[in-house]
């Protein structure tokens, strides 16, 4: 219900504010389950994927917000589960899989944290395990990283990355490894796609 309140009533006033100029927003028409993956350097970011995406985003977010009740309660009702981002936890992976296996779509910062500088960092490979796990469409998304100092942010989305035909001729040893580098591909291809249109 607070997701519904959130998306439809204030979305729209947010998204006025914004103003955000988006490329390949149609990719984010996801037709069943899906894992959107983007850059991260704000914690307005899932706000601003959860408003462009047409369909109802999940989310994981660090534990420390969910400390008191009323943290529990509030993001619950955004659809964010916890995760311990100190070290492996599991019970968040099987909450992601649960997510995806009900053909629902969900987003993700493989970064697993801010980046400081305009570089994408290292990606964690549990996002990798997941779309292989479920067999789930991988949707590369970069946010340009000066966009919410300007006040406008500025988005361009990927295809699909078909995860099933990535590892088709991949080693199973080496299937998480490959999937990984193939996101960082993306969503670097993608800042340099952004770069050339905003020359």
């Amino acid at each position: 219900m607070l997701y519904i309140l959130f998306r439809y009533l204030l979305g729209p006033i947010i998204l006025l504010f914004w103003q955000p100029i988006v490329f390949g927003r149609e990719n984010l028409r996801v037709k069943d389950k899906g894992i959107i993956v983007s850059n991260h350097r704000s914690m307005a970011d899932p706000i601003l994927i959860a408003l462009l995406s047409p369909r109802v985003v999940h989310f994981m977010a660090k534990q420390e917000i969910f400390a008191s009740s009323l943290g529990r309660v509030f993001f619950k009702m955004l659809y964010a589960f916890p995760v311990n981002r100190k070290q492996a936890d599991l019970q968040s992976l099987k909450n992601a899989l649960e997510v995806l296996n009900q053909g629902k779509v969900f987003g993700i910062f493989p970064e697993g944290k801010r980046a400081v500088t305009h570089e994408l960092d290292a990606l964690e490979r549990g996002t990798a395990f997941l779309a292989i796990r479920a067999g789930a469409p991988i949707v590369p998304v970069y946010i340009h990283p000066d966009s919410y100092r300007r006040w406008r942010p500025i988005v361009i989305v990927g295809k699909a990355l078909d995860v099933n035909q990535i590892v088709a001729s991949a080693k199973k040893s080496e299937m998480v490894e490959v999937v990984t580098d193939k996101i960082a591909d993306a969503i670097c291809a993608l800042r340099e796609e952004l770069d050339e249109m905003l020359c």
